[in-house]
C-alpha cells in the first residue's frame, strides 16, 4: 500500500495567502524527501479552509519542483469547470511529468462557486455523470465529440493525448450513494474522506465492489490525518490547540448557492473526532493506527493530512518525523503481513 501526504493549503489564523501557499509548496517538497509515495493537493474556493483554487495548477508547480513523487488532485471540482479543459491540463501534466500526475475529481457541493463560475446548480445535482464521461473520453486523447444534455460540441482532436495509457490515473471522491454508484458503473476507484472512520470507509469499498462486479477497480484511496510527537498527549495537544481555530472560520466558508440549510460541524468536536480516529500520537501509536487503517480498508493508498499543527515549522517537522519514524514501521508491518498471506 502506498502512503501519501494530503495538503489542504489551510489558512490558519494569523497567516496570509503568500505564506500559506509557500509553505504548502515547501511541505510537498519535504514529503518527497521524507519518502512519501505521493502528495495530493486540495482545491477550494472563497474560503480560508483552503486557499488553493486550482489543484491542477498547484500540481503542475509541485511536479516541476520534484523528481520522484507522484502528485495528485484531491480533488479537482468537476461541477465548476469544463471537463475537456480539465482533461487537456491533466494530459499536459501527465506528459511533462513522465506519468507522475494523478487526477482526483469530485462532484463538489451546492456552494456559491456554482453561481460565481456560471455553471449553475444543475451541474452539481444532475450533470456530474455526463461531465465525468466527457472527461474520461477526452483524457484518452484522439477525436471526441459530445451530444449530451449539457455538453454538445462538434468532433475535435484532443491534444496532447496522454502519456499514460489509457489515460492518467483517475479517482472519484464519493461521499454520496449516487456518486459511488457512478464510480462503480465506470470502473473508477474511490477517494474517501477523513470524516469517516476506517470501518465506514471499508463498508463503502465493499458496497462499491458489489455494485461494480467485474468492472471493480482496485486503486482505492482513503484519507486520514497524521500528527506525530513524543507522546500521544503531546500530539493531541498540538492538534487540538490549532485545528479548531482554523476549522471554525474555515468551515463557515461553505455557503450554499440556494440558501438550503446545512449541518455545520462543531470545530472542537470534529478535531477531537479526528484525533480519536486517526494517527495522532507517538511514532508507535501512529504506525499502529495506520497499519490497522490499511488492513481494515484494503485500500491501495492512504493519504495523510499533515498540516494539523498549523505552524509551518511544525508541519515540516511532522512530515520529517512521519518519514523517518512512522512510514518504515508501517511498511515493514504490512510487508510481514503480506508475506504471511500472499493473496
Amino acid at each position: 500500500m502506498k502512503i501519501g501526504a494530503f495538503l489542504l493549503a489551510a489558512q490558519f489564523p494569523g497567516r496570509d495567502h503568500t505564506s500559506v501557499l509557500e509553505s504548502t509548496l515547501a511541505a510537498a517538497v519535504a514529503a518527497e524527501s521524507a519518502g512519501f509515495d505521493d502528495v495530493w493537493l486540495a482545491e477550494h474556493h472563497f474560503m480560508s479552509y483552503g486557499v488553493c483554487p486550482s489543484a491542477v495548477t498547484m500540481a503542475g508547480f509541485v511536479l516541476g519542483r520534484t523528481r520522484r513523487i507522484g502528485v495528485g488532485t484531491a480533488v479537482s471540482v468537476l461541477s465548476t469547470q469544463h471537463p475537456v479543459a480539465l482533461a487537456e491540463q491533466a494530459n499536459l501534466l501527465d506528459q511533462l511529468s513522465g506519468g507522475r500526475f494523478r487526477l482526483g475529481v469530485g462532484r463538489g457541493g451546492p456552494w456559491v462557486d456554482l453561481e460565481v463560475f456560471g455553471t449553475g446548480l444543475e451541474r452539481y445535482e444532475r450533470d456530474f455523470p455526463e461531465a465525468l464521461e466527457v472527461l474520461l473520453g477526452a483524457l484518452r486523447g484522439g477525436r471526441i465529440r459530445a451530444d449530451g444534455t449539457t455538453f454538445g460540441f462538434r468532433e475535435v482532436e484532443v491534444v496532447p493525448g496522454p502519456r499514460t495509457r489509457p489515460h492518467p490515473p483517475v479517482v472519484v471522491a464519493a461521499s454520496s450513494a449516487p456518486t459511488l454508484e457512478l464510480a462503480a458503473r465506470l470502473g473508477l476507484p474511490l477517494l474517501l474522506g477523513m470524516d469517516r472512520v476506517p470501518a465506514e470507509q471499508a463498508a463503502r469499498i465493499a458496497e462499491y465492489a458489489e455494485l461494480a462486479g467485474d468492472r471493480a477497480a482496485r486503486g482505492h484511496v482513503v484519507t486520514g490525518l497524521a500528527h506525530v510527537a513524543d507522546s500521544r498527549e503531546r500530539a493531541r495537544e498540538a492538534v487540538l490547540g490549532a485545528m479548531p481555530e482554523w476549522l471554525g472560520p474555515g468551515l463557515a466558508g461553505y455557503v450554499t448557492v440556494d440558501g438550503r440549510p446545512r449541518r455545520r460541524k462543531d470545530p472542537e468536536e470534529y478535531a477531537r473526532f479526528l484525533c480519536d480516529t486517526h494517527a495522532v500520537g507517538s511514532p508507535e501509536d501512529c504506525a499502529e493506527r495506520l497499519v490497522a487503517h490499511a488492513r481494515a480498508t484494503g485500500a491501495a493508498e492512504i493519504i495523510l493530512m499533515v498540516e494539523a499543527a498549523g505552524d509551518p515549522g511544525a508541519v515540516l517537522d511532522n512530515i520529517a518525523r512521519l518519514g523517518a519514524e512512522v512510514l518504515p514501521r508501517v511498511r515493514a508491518a504490512l510487508w510481514r503481513g503480506r508475506r504471511r498471506d500472499p493473496r
